[in-house]
């Protein structure tokens, strides 16, 4: 049996939108409209994840 790491993802909804904002256990931050996009980002810790409180906004889609 594992123990409780401690660690809290959160995820919700932006009223009136399809957009999803995620907050990391690192205080990273991050919104897309994509749940499984959003799953991974959050799941990916480290990868793509900045100093708290810096934002990242990938809802409007892919800029490449």
């Amino acid at each position: 049996m594992t123990s409780p790491t401690g660690e809290i993802y959160r995820i919700d909804w932006v009223p009136g939108t399809d957009i999803l904002h995620g907050t990391c256990h690192c205080g990273a931050e991050h919104s897309a409209q994509d749940p499984i996009e959003m799953w991974e980002w959050m799941l990916g810790h480290p990868e793509g994840h900045h100093p708290e409180g810096h934002f990242t906004d990938r809802s409007q889609g892919n800029s490449s």
